[in-house]
Formats: C-alpha cells, sequence, structure tokens
C-alpha cells in the first residue's frame, strides 16, 4: 500500500503537492516517504495482537507542511484496513486522532484504560 501525495486516492486529496509516495517498509517497521533524499516516518511495532505507532519523525527541513498529519493519516488506515488494534505512543499520533474523532474506534481499550 502507498500513498501518492499529489494524487486523489481513497484517503482524499493531500495539502502537500509532492508527488512522494508514502509506503509501509515493512523491513524498518515504519511507514515512510522521502523528501529530498531524507526519510519521515512513523514508527511502528507489534505487541500482543495490536500494532503501536511509536513515534513520527520529518526532517527539519520538511516541518510546516503537513507531512506528519499525512504519514498520520496513512497510519491509521493501514491499521483500520488491517482490522488492527492500536496502542498510540507517539503525540502526533494522538493528537491528529483527537482531531479526527472517526478513528478512536481503533484505539485498544484493554491498553488505554
Amino acid at each position: 500500500m502507498s500513498y501518492n501525495f499529489a494524487t486523489q486516492t481513497n484517503y482524499g486529496q493531500s495539502k502537500i503537492t509532492m508527488a512522494t509516495p508514502i509506503i509501509n517498509n515493512i523491513k524498518l517497521s515504519r511507514f515512510e516517504t522521502e523528501i529530498d533524499g531524507e526519510f519521515a516516518y512513523v514508527d511502528y511495532r507489534f505487541y500482543k495482537g495490536d500494532i503501536a505507532l511509536m513515534h513520527t519523525f520529518v526532517p527539519e527541513t520538511a516541518r510546516g507542511k503537513g507531512i506528519s498529519s499525512e504519514l498520520a493519516k496513512f497510519a491509521l488506515e493501514y491499521v483500520k484496513e488491517q482490522n488492527l488494534k492500536l496502542m498510540v505512543y507517539c503525540p502526533v499520533i494522538a493528537k491528529y486522532i483527537k482531531q479526527h474523532p472517526k478513528y478512536e474506534a481503533l484505539v485498544d481499550k484493554q491498553y488505554h484504560k
């Protein structure tokens, strides 16, 4: 599964206009996109059948362009499509879920008591 910033997909229209896909890099356990030779990403781990979104990183030169939101959306759509339950450790992902409550149902209620 990949998502291209510049094209219309089932995830909606992006605010940014780079022609760079977001991919699931299974080998590195992260959702990532390359921007001018650097990577922006969301690290993940699997734990007891859940997926834990651990950390979001965007290179300093690419910040303020909506990339972390696009990565968050991609990661959450992946969780939804794979019918996984979610553990949130990353504050960027937590903020995105607060702003987009349709993703709250993905959070593992056993984990977040």
